[in-house]
Formats: C-alpha cells, sequence, structure tokens
C-alpha cells in the first residue's frame, strides 16, 4: 500500500473526543500516536511498513499537490490486510488518524516479479 499523508497544523479530535490529549497537538504528532498504536495490530497480521519518508516537491506532477509523508507498507495479502483493517482492537485507534491528517491517499498494489512488465 502506497499511502500519502497531508497533516493537520493542529490535530482535529472533534470525531473522537474520548481521544484528545490534554493540550492540543500537531497532526504529526496525532499521527505518531496513530501508529504506535497500529504497529503490534499490523505486524501480528503480517504487515510491515518497509519505507517511512517525508515528500518532496513532484518532478512530474501537479505543482498545487503537495503531502507531508510518504509511507509504503507490505501485506501478505489482500485478505490479512481486510482483517488487520477490521480488527477492533486496531479500529480502537483510528480516531487518531482521522484527527491527524488532513487529506489522504492509500493506493493498493501489487508487486510485479522482473519481467512482468509486458503482463501487466
Amino acid at each position: 500500500m502506497l499511502n500519502l499523508l497531508l497533516f493537520r497544523d493542529i490535530a482535529d479530535y472533534s470525531d473522537s473526543p474520548e481521544l484528545k490529549p490534554l493540550d492540543p497537538i500537531s497532526g504529526r504528532e496525532a499521527y505518531k500516536i496513530y501508529m504506535e498504536h497500529t504497529t503490534p495490530f499490523l505486524q501480528e497480521s503480517g504487515g510491515e511498513v518497509i519505507f517511512l519518508g517525508t515528500a518532496g516537491h513532484y518532478l512530474i506532477g501537479p505543482a498545487d499537490e503537495h503531502w507531508d509523508m510518504v509511507m509504503l507498507v507490505r501485506q501478505r495479502s489482500l485478505s490479512d490486510f481486510l482483517a488487520f483493517a477490521s480488527n477492533p482492537g486496531y479500529l480502537a485507534g483510528m480516531g487518531h488518524r482521522s484527527a491527524a491528517l488532513e487529506d489522504s491517499r492509500l493506493l493498493p498494489m501489487v508487486e510485479l516479479e522482473t519481467g512482468q512488465l509486458q503482463d501487466a
């Protein structure tokens, strides 16, 4: 999964007030809390974060579109991802993700073997 993430300046916990910290935090800080909560569930389902980095400006793409962070997550299978994404323990922390992000994209991908380009 390719994740493109744009953080809020200040996390918005209006949809999950039960998760709201005592003092305001940034969207980036809220996303860190989300990842700390999420990582054990992701690993338990056979998933792993294989890349996490800051996003630069497009070399080719819309000049007015910007992302703060890029993340690649590898999962064993679609069924493992769906099991992870519907796990009640994982879902209990989703409010941190919603509070953190102004916008995001999630693009599922399937890795090709070398030489499969012509068949894709």
